[in-house]
């Protein structure tokens, strides 16, 4: 299972395409950005943004001064209504956004996103040449902390190990979407077809890229380590509280969450135990996944040093899921201040 993963993730290397950083768009885009309390942050996306037709910050109730900062560095800033019983905040934000751009091309960016110059544009560019509706630049991940760099790189590594990217590409199934909701670029009409985020869906970024499929669309994800990065959390209890808020919708039910879990122990977390006692085909099997992080890393601007600890990895990814399964059950899961269960 490890070696069919990792020859899945190099064949995935080479399909998965890749914006060019000198590529013009040809269309009206608006940059928008939902925020709460990210003064901290909004300062530096801001200004990584550039020359683009509107850049709109959507203050979501912030307690501290992301609304003026935003507007100091010449952003439109949208004071957000508060969401409604059931509505969740990032969706609800991300609708105000879309209601209030004049683009025809919306760009949505998460405040902690980093773009490199003409990022947009080439973004932009990249949905007009595939002919999608919507297309999602995974952006590099930054990391720092043990914990950031245990499990951060699992991002790249899922999409390339399991998803088979040009079947995904063309196909409506909910099974075979992934997007990544720091950076999403996708049609107006498209996107007002599909009617918008989803107000309660926890995975944003899923959930619209299977509403603009159902609607006739085609969208998935794309290499944007070469036009964003982005540190998502900073030290363990963010990052332990960031996965926590929606791994437990990551796979449909209790039972997914625990077929996934059973065949990653299967493939990553036995052999390296088997190695240790001498079988060979457990060594071969925890060369494989480091193997496939190592490929991973290297196409997507990762650190190609942590792939030997990819058991600690898959462990520590584990007991996240259980963890937000066990909190979402209880009704103990938060985000900002917000319940997201």
């Amino acid at each position: 299972m490890a070696v069919a993963g990792t020859v899945h993730a190099a064949v995935n290397a080479r399909l998965l395409r890749r914006p060019e950083a000198e590529t013009a768009a040809t269309v009206r885009a608006s940059v928008l950005i939902p925020a709460r309390d990210e003064a901290r942050k909004i300062g530096g996306c801001l200004e990584s943004i550039g020359p683009c037709h509107e850049v709109l910050v959507l203050d979501d109730g912030s307690s501290d001064d992301t609304a003026v900062r935003a507007a100091e560095l010449g952003a439109r800033v949208i004071r957000g209504s508060a969401p409604p019983p059931g509505v969740l905040g990032k969706p609800h934000a991300c609708r105000q956004l879309a209601a209030a751009a004049t683009g025809d091309v919306f760009v949505f960016v998460d405040a902690d996103v980093r773009l490199r110059p003409g990022a947009v544009d080439a973004a932009v560019a990249l949905l007009e040449g595939t002919g999608w509706d919507l297309i999602s630049p995974h952006p590099r991940q930054e990391v720092d902390s043990i914990a950031e760099r245990l499990v951060q790189p699992l991002l790249q590594w899922s999409i390339l190990t399991f998803l088979p990217l040009r079947v995904a590409e063309r196909s409506a199934r909910p099974s075979l979407a992934a997007a990544n909701g720091q950076f999403l670029v996708v049609r107006r009409d498209a996107y007002e077809r599909a009617g918008g985020h989803s107000p309660d869906a926890v995975l944003d970024d899923l959930a619209l890229l299977r509403a603009i499929k159902r609607s006739g669309g085609h969208g998935g994800v794309v290499d944007g380590s070469r036009l964003a990065s982005c540190r998502m959390y900073e030290g363990w209890p963010e990052l332990r509280d960031g996965y926590s808020k929606s791994l437990w919708a990551a796979f449909g039910s209790p039972a997914g969450t625990a077929a996934v879990l059973a065949g990653l122990a299967l493939a990553y977390l036995l052999p390296p135990l088997a190695a240790l006692r001498g079988s060979r085909l457990g060594a071969l099997g925890y060369a494989a996944g480091v193997a496939g992080r190592i490929v991973s890393a290297r196409r997507t601007g990762g650190r190609v040093a942590d792939a030997a600890a990819h058991p600690v990895s898959v462990l520590v990814f584990g007991y996240l899921t259980i963890r937000s399964h066990v909190l979402h059950r209880r009704g103990r899961l938060f985000w900002k201040g917000r319940p997201v269960s």
